[in-house]
């Protein structure tokens, strides 16, 4: 199906009179069910993110590829410490990894990064997050918001939409995790999920945690202050706690809380299991990527897994002084940095929401500079640009709809590292997406075809 021509049917269907409507409805469901980031509304925009059957089936299949081949060279560094040094993990990190979490995979939870792109391949995939993903319920929510719009009532008339769910896979990645860890597979553990009370996903957690319970799991929402290890268990909230949902940063507990924190305890003693585990770390690091995409790795891979790796992961180098192949050339690495940052970016290794990332092609030379001197000193990849897809969104401005290219983050979720299902999309007017950061909207994504 050409997805041109269901887009433009929603687009003539929003008149100034429907949208307002679909507006002050989205508005008031939005307020509802309590889907903000911090003060702002999740979504800013009255059109969902559609896919054809056809490109989900593909980003479904390519996605599968790639978390193999995340999943080889996470074991590869597991078992070879030397292999491991390519991760560029802090001395505490390596302490934490040593912990066995009890179950098969470290992130059993996860998110992919990518974008549906014009170039060869036609999907690059530009960051893992594999330690605290967030959005599936937002993601879900935000689905029933829009399947209940004004506009998607005339729209469904000639058009079939499909939400692609995802929170229901957090609850069964947390009880899997824990069946793996105790063996009691008949148990329905109690769930703590922890993070700072302060963040703006904090909203998101009440929504999880209401669909925990929904689903005849008691559930509590605690602070990483809060917590107490006694007598062998962990108690949040009150309450003796089997599993952590874990959305706290693993970085952040520990400069705050330290090595000795209750939580780490409690997961040493394996008195609690705590999803995603510590060993998550090895594939979050952005330096990752670079692990899978360097030559000297693709020992590990299958020809299907290599050809994936060439076709939708971006050139990615961790940066230090040694020589590399770009696109078939040795270059040296350094001076290639400085003499091209119109066609590269730099992501420290282990931050998140955009922090610290410094795109060349926007950047002058002397804020260049800076930043690869920072990046010799602090691990840190360079990544070969890519070119952002754009698509026309509609908004309400001034009680008439116009319409904003906005670049489109396409954000899978995963599961146990082996399959995708679901997928969050981000929109921005700037060339940083991440609603963390300040520049962004999450919207609904649905899977569509004609009648």
């Amino acid at each position: 199906m050409a997805l041109q021509a269901a887009i433009e049917h929603y687009h003539e269907l929003l008149t100034d009179d429907l949208a307002g409507e679909t507006q002050d409805q989205l508005d008031d469901q939005l307020r509802r069910r309590g889907l903000f980031f911090g003060d702002r509304p999740l979504c800013s925009v009255l059109r969902p993110r559609f896919f054809t059957p056809d490109q989900y089936r593909f980003l479904k299949e390519r996605s599968s590829i790639l978390l193999r081949a995340f999943d080889k060279i996470y074991h590869a560094a597991i078992e070879d410490e030397a292999f491991r040094r390519q991760f560029r993990l802090f001395d505490w990190e390596e302490k934490l990894i040593q912990l066995e979490p009890g179950f098969r995979d470290p992130s059993p939870v996860s998110r992919l990064d990518a974008f549906f792109v014009a170039e060869r391949g036609g999907l690059r995939f530009t960051e893992y997050n594999a330690e605290t993903p967030a959005a599936a319920s937002y993601n879900d929510l935000l689905a029933a918001v829009f399947y209940g719009l004004p506009v998607m009532r005339e729209f469904i008339r000639r058009y079939e939409v499909r939400q692609q769910p995802s929170r229901h896979n957090v609850l069964h990645a947390l009880v899997d995790a824990y069946h793996q860890a105790t063996g009691r597979r008949r148990d329905r553990p109690r769930i703590a999920i922890i993070d700072w009370r302060e963040v703006p996903t904090y909203s998101e957690f009440v929504i999880s945690a209401d669909y925990f319970r929904s689903q005849g799991f008691e559930c509590v929402i605690a602070d990483p202050r809060e917590v107490e290890y006694r007598n062998g268990r962990l108690y949040a909230g009150g309450m003796a706690v089997d599993v952590i949902y874990k959305r706290v940063l693993i970085s952040e507990l520990i400069e705050r809380g330290g090595m000795d924190h209750p939580i780490v305890r409690a997961v040493a003693d394996g008195a609690v299991c705590m999803v995603n585990s510590f060993r998550c770390k090895i594939l979050h690091k952005k330096a990752s990527l670079a692990v899978l995409s360097d030559k000297r790795n693709a020992y590990l891979f299958t020809e299907e897994e290599q050809q994936a790796i060439d076709a939708h992961i971006p050139w990615t180098r961790v940066v230090e002084e040694r020589k590399a192949i770009f696109h078939g050339e040795e270059v040296d690495l350094v001076p290639f940095i400085y003499e091209h940052r119109e066609h590269l970016v730099l992501k420290p290794n282990d931050e998140y929401g955009g922090t610290g990332i410094v795109l060349g092609w926007e950047a002058d030379d002397d804020t260049w500079d800076r930043a690869v001197q920072l990046a010799l000193r602090e691990a840190t990849i360079v990544q070969d640009r890519i070119m952002l897809p754009h698509e026309p969104y509609p908004s309400m401005v001034d009680g008439r709809v116009e319409f904003f290219d906005r670049i489109v983050d396409t954000a899978p979720f995963a599961f146990y590292g082996s399959y995708m299902d679901g997928c969050l999309t981000r929109l921005s007017t700037e060339s940083l997406v991440n609603v963390t950061s300040g520049g962004g909207s999450s919207l609904a994504t649905f899977v569509v075809e004609p009648r």
